[in-house]
């Protein structure tokens, strides 16, 4: 589907108005804003990647609809989108929820199909599981556009606005994901050396590859930040 088409236009705004609307209700570091910027972000590398590779296929249409709905489905969420019924499960599939909303709004099927697969490998627990899988996908399945998304996703993970939501993420949701209960400001220090200081080197993309280079040294600054002060606060007197 060509973006700069009425049809693809119409159906953009579909997609925004169904994504602002499922996500309106959580925390700041997963609310409408972080979608826009993750899709802002995928369009800069987008065009960044078609310029230094223009033989390269890439649905333009693919990254815009996946980046924009990436977080539909997203498990630390999915009870504030589906009602439960009285067994206890729900009666939203996170599998399908992308697909199904794009068929709703007159997507292509095959477009919708695209979407949704790239939509569920974005995750970094995703790649983790499988990272043989991941690269399989963009290499050779015909999915280059999910290390656009990837990349996307993982730069507002890093970086200034990094910091801020995963501050956010521990106010907001923390104490469900503790371990044996500690819920302290440091747990985000820790989740910089477990995970996001780990993002630059997961990189599909040279433009995303840049970016995530200088985030992780903000990253690293602060952590020394954080470290220094904490030395002086809880040293003994």
């Amino acid at each position: 589907m060509d973006v700069t088409s009425s049809e693809f236009q119409t159906l953009y705004e579909a997609m925004t108005t169904f994504v602002n609307t499922c996500m309106s209700g959580h925390d700041p570091s997963h609310n409408p804003a972080h979608v826009h910027r993750v899709a802002n972000l995928a369009n800069t590398i987008l065009q960044a990647e078609q310029t230094a590779n223009p033989t390269k296929p890439l649905s333009a249409a693919v990254v815009k609809l996946a980046a924009l709905l990436h977080d539909i489905g997203d498990r630390k969420y999915l009870p504030t989108l589906a009602s439960t019924t009285s067994d206890g499960t729900t009666d939203i599939d996170p599998k399908t929820m992308v697909q199904i909303a794009l068929l709703n709004a007159g997507a292509p099927s095959d477009l919708a199909t695209k979407v949704q697969t790239v939509v569920s490998h974005v995750s970094y627990t995703t790649e983790c599981k499988d990272p043989a899988l991941i690269r399989r996908l963009i290499e050779q399945d015909g999915y280059p556009e999910l290390a656009i998304v990837q990349d996307a996703d993982r730069l507002d993970a890093i970086g200034a606005i990094g910091i801020g939501r995963t501050f956010t993420f521990l106010g907001a949701q923390g104490k469900k994901f503790a371990k044996e209960g500690e819920w302290e400001m440091g747990n985000c220090i820790e989740h910089f050396v477990e995970k996001l200081e780990r993002l630059e080197g997961m990189m599909k993309t040279e433009t995303g590859r840049g970016m995530a280079r200088v985030r992780t040294e903000r990253l690293g600054v602060f952590r020394g930040w954080w470290e220094e002060e904490m030395g002086v606060a809880t040293a003994s007197v």
